[in-house]
């Protein structure tokens, strides 16, 4: 079950491979995320000494949750892989090119899993193809219901 997706990178990037990585989230988090209160479409995803962290997603805390401490929304939060995954994701990000972006939070096992994507960027004459298949599909639908 999804709770948050990034529409967004789907349009700026092509996704060539996902990973399903674990967060490190604090308990203010995880609520304010069940209550649906979380934002990813300018997160992006960096490597550190080997690890992943996740930046720029924005979790708005509820108040009532947490009133005994200051949150902070858009506050780096570590991602969880297996080592041999992350230097695989190491290697292909320096090397290739490729970027890392988050696609969706979603719920597995009672736990908030992040999916990441294994990026390549899209050129402008690109997403305007995208575009215009979109349309396209959208159009043919609505042809195929109203044949007229």
């Amino acid at each position: 079950m999804s709770i948050i997706d990034n529409r967004k990178a789907f349009f700026d990037y092509f996704i060539e491979d996902r990973y399903e990585a674990g967060l490190v989230l604090e308990g203010w988090e995880v609520k304010a995320l069940r209550a649906g209160r979380g934002q990813i479409r300018e997160g992006y995803v960096v490597i550190r000494n080997g690890e992943l962290f996740l930046i720029g997603a924005h979790i708005s805390p509820l108040p009532e949750a947490s009133t005994h401490i200051h949150p902070d929304p858009v506050r780096t939060r570590k991602l969880l892989l297996h080592a041999e995954e992350i230097s695989k994701l190491i290697g292909k990000v320096e090397q290739r090119g490729y970027t890392l972006v988050p696609l969706n939070f979603h719920y597995k096992g009672g736990r908030v899993k992040c999916e990441v994507g294994l990026a390549k960027g899209k050129k402008t004459h690109d997403k305007r193809d995208t575009e215009k298949k979109r349309d396209w599909e959208r159009e043919r639908a609505r042809l195929m219901r109203n044949p007229t």
